[in-house]
C-alpha cells in the first residue's frame, strides 16, 4: 500500500508528504481498533483468551544481522515482484490492450492525423495530441478491462473513481503494489510524446479529473479494502473456513467504499 500512498501524496500534497503518510498510519490504527471492537461485540463474543508472548532480550543489532535481514527482505520482494506483480501486470496489460479497435476506427484516427499534418498549422502538434488522446481513450473503452471498469463506474463514481482507477483496484486484489503499475499502464495509453514521457505522478497531477478529494478517497479505499490473495489464503488456512476468508474480502471492501465516499465528501468541502 505504501507505493500507492507515496504516489498520491507526492502528486497532490507537495511539501506535506510526511504528514499525509503519518496521518494515514494513525487512521489505519484507529480503524483497526474500531473494527476489532465491533467484531468483539458481535461475531466474536465470549470469554477473552489470555495472550502471553515471551519477548527475547533486546540487543544491539550486528552488522551481519542487519545485512542478512535486509537481503532476505529484498529477496522476498523481488520474488513477489517477479511472480505475482509481474503476472498481474501482464494480465492487466492484455486486458487493456485487447480487443483492439476495429480497423476502420483506427484508420479514421490516422486520417485525422494526416489531414492535420497537411494543413501545417501552428497548432499542429497540439491538435495531433488531441487526436492521439482520443484514440487512446477509444482503445481503452473498447478493451476488455475498459468495459469492466466502465461497468463498475455507476457504483464507484460516488467515491470519485473512474474506469482507470477501477481497473487498478481490481488488479490490487492480487497485490496492492499492482495498483501503481496498473495506473501506469492505463495512463501510458494517453501519452502523446514518446520522447518526453511524463511520470505517472505528473500525469495524475495534470489530469483535470484528479484532485485532492479523489486522491484522499483512493488512499482510504486502498488502506481498507480487501486483503491481497496471499493474505486471504492465510486466513483460509488459519481459520479452516472459506467463510471467514470471504468475510474478510467482502466486509473490508464495503467498509473501504463507505469510508472513501465519506472522505471524498468531506474532502470536497474542506480542500
Amino acid at each position: 500500500k505504501v507505493p500507492v500512498f507515496l504516489l498520491l501524496a507526492t502528486a497532490f500534497f507537495v511539501g506535506q508528504e510526511g504528514s499525509v503518510l503519518f496521518l494515514l498510519t494513525l487512521a489505519s490504527w484507529f480503524m483497526a481498533l474500531i473494527v476489532a471492537f465491533a467484531l468483539r461485540k458481535t461475531l466474536l463474543r465470549g470469554e477473552s483468551t489470555p495472550f502471553v508472548m515471551e519477548l527475547p532480550p533486546y540487543r544491539l543489532p550486528t552488522l551481519w544481522g542487519l545485512v542478512l535481514h535486509t537481503w532476505l527482505r529484498v529477496l522476498e520482494y523481488a520474488k513477489k515482484a517477479g511472480t505475482i506483480i509481474l503476472a498481474v501486470s501482464i494480465l492487466v496489460w492484455a486486458g487493456i490492450t485487447f480487443p483492439e479497435l476495429p480497423e476502420e476506427r483506427t484508420e479514421g484516427f490516422e486520417a485525422q492525423r494526416r489531414e492535420i499534418r497537411l494543413e501545417a498549422a501552428e497548432d499542429m502538434e497540439d491538435r495531433i495530441a488531441e487526436v492521439d488522446n482520443a484514440a487512446a481513450e477509444a482503445a481503452l473503452n473498447h478493451s476488455l478491462a475498459g468495459r469492466l471498469g466502465a461497468a463498475l463506474e455507476p457504483v464507484t463514481e460516488a467515491a470519485g473513481f473512474d474506469r482507470r482507477i477501477n481497473i487498478a483496484l481490481i488488479g490490487g486484489f492480487a497485490a496492492k503494489e499492482v495498483i501503481v503499475s496498473t495506473l501506469g499502464i492505463a495512463y501510458s495509453l494517453g501519452a502523446v510524446d514518446s520522447e518526453e514521457p511524463e511520470s505517472l505522478r505528473e500525469s495524475l497531477g495534470a489530469d483535470p479529473a484528479w484532485n485532492k478529494p479523489r486522491a484522499v478517497a483512493l488512499m482510504f479505499f486502498v488502506m481498507l479494502y480487501a486483503p491481497c490473495l496471499a493474505t486471504v489464503a492465510v486466513i483460509r488456512r488459519e481459520t479452516g473456513s472459506w467463510a471467514w476468508a470471504g468475510f474478510s474480502v467482502i466486509c473490508s471492501t464495503l467498509l473501504a467504499f463507505a469510508v472513501a465516499v465519506l472522505a471524498r465528501q468531506i474532502g470536497s468541502a474542506l480542500l
